[in-house]
This record gives structure tokens, sequence and C-alpha cells, in this order.
């Protein structure tokens, strides 16, 4: 059995981490590089820094930030936020980054996905995926639940379907793919566990969920009834409500395998 793993996640701003409610709202929670190291200290079983603003200010990630992560960081980080061609997954790559996360450019730019795939292999290439649940009239109880996708920070739709772009990401090469519900985000409601087991079902690749993580148990939850392959959370860890040694302990006496 593969271990399941967790991961805090540092939203990125002008080199602080940061945090808010659907995408907005921001609260500045403290230095990147030092919460890296206490979440190591903790258990972490990998990190993701997401610099959030990238895209939308039509910019690269901050490698110099990269390059400090690396040098003081020992467990696998990815690194997301304004990768839009080989060169800058080239960079970050070099800078210390063990994967880079795709969103808005890939979106905007497929055949981006084929280019970081073949040259760097799958095992590096994320797509990350903001979805929002499509508002829908019909309220039938057979109805299918779907979701659209987001760009820019969850601040503009393209009129996609979360599932079918994600098939289509695997298509093009995809190792991992990086699913946040916009709904959830930062609600602590618990994670969208009908969304997250819809692309764990479908998808070959493993599937990390986000957004919405309340407790421990919430873990526990995405892990046996959605099939989650990792669990990412950044509230519950930035405000000390919870310890990855807290969500870990919880998940292994659940029966599910984690690492120490």
């Amino acid at each position: 059995m593969l271990t399941k793993r967790i991961i805090p996640c540092l939203d990125v701003r002008d080199g602080r981490t940061v945090k808010g409610v659907n995408f907005t709202n921001l609260r500045d929670m403290g230095c990147p590089v030092e919460l890296g190291l206490m979440y190591e200290s903790q258990g972490a079983d990998e990190l993701m820094f997401l610099d959030i603003t990238a895209s939308v200010e039509g910019r690269a990630a901050m490698l110099e930030f990269v390059e400090r992560v690396a040098d003081n960081l020992s467990i696998p980080f990815t690194v997301g936020g304004g990768v839009s061609s080989r060169d800058s997954v080239t960079d970050l790559l070099n800078a210390g980054a063990d994967k880079v996360s795709m969103n808005t450019a890939a979106v905007k730019r497929p055949e981006l996905i084929n280019e970081v795939s073949t040259q760097f292999g799958s095992q590096c290439c994320v797509v990350a995926i903001d979805a929002r649940k499509k508002e829908t009239e019909n309220d039938e109880a057979d109805s299918k639940t779907e979701w659209e996708v987001l760009i820019k920070g969850g601040r503009e739709s393209v009129g996609l379907d979360a599932l079918e772009w994600a098939e289509e990401c695997v298509s093009r090469g995809a190792g991992e793919i990086l699913l946040t519900s916009w709904n959830r985000d930062g609600m602590q409601t618990g994670f969208d566990i009908e969304m997250v087991k819809a692309f764990s079902e479908k998808l070959p690749i493993p599937v990390i969920a986000s957004g919405g993580a309340a407790n421990p148990a919430s873990f526990v939850e995405v892990f046996q009834k959605a099939g989650a392959d990792a669990a990412l959370a950044a509230s519950i860890f930035h405000d000390k409500i919870y310890s990855i040694g807290d969500v870990k302990q919880a998940v292994r006496s659940a029966g599910i395998s984690v690492r120490y």
C-alpha cells in the first residue's frame, strides 16, 4: 500500500506567506522559509509553495526565494505560480525545486504540459486545477455535479469542465493533479469529498486534495472516502490549530499508511 502524503501549502505574495478565504481577504502568516522549516520538523512529507500573484502580474516565480528554500529544507517541495515555459521550469528546477506546478499557463497553452513532461519527466510535472462547483437549476436527485476551471488565482472562469480538463492533462503527461476546491478554500469545513472522489476514480495519476481542511478527521475522510493520494492544507497549520503530527496520528490510528 502506498503511503498517503500530508502537504502544507504556503501561498506566497511579496515574499510572505498569506492565506485567505475563497482566494480573497489575505492575511499575513509569516516567513515562508521559517514556516517550511517548522513543517519539516513536524514531519511534513512535502511542501507546496505557490506564488499566487505571479500569473496575474505576468512574471515568473521568484528564483531567489526558491534558492533560499532549497538551501534550508531537505524534504521535497513544489513551486507554482508564473510557470509558463520550459525555460521557467528549467530555472525553478536549477534553483532547487523538486517539482513545478502549472495552472493558468497550462490552460492557455496546453502544449506546455507535453513540453514539460517530455523534457523533464512526468514525475516533476504537476498541474494545479482550481475548480468551482457549477450552479445548476436541475435539482433532481440523479443530476450530475460538475465543476468549472478557474485561472489567475481563482479570479477568472474559462468555461472548461474541470474533470475533462484533468483527463486532458493526464493525456499530455501530467504526473499529478493538485485539485483545489474554490468553494471550500479557507472555509475549514472539510474537503469536497464528492469532487475529490470523482477525480480520484477517473484519473490514473495521483490526486492531491486541497481546500477546506478543518481538522485531522478531514484528512482521514478524504483518504478513506474519496481516495486522495495526498492532502494539502494551509489555514489549520498556519494558525497552529493542528500540527502535522496531530494529523498523522489521526490518519495512522484510522489504519491508513503514512510516513513517520
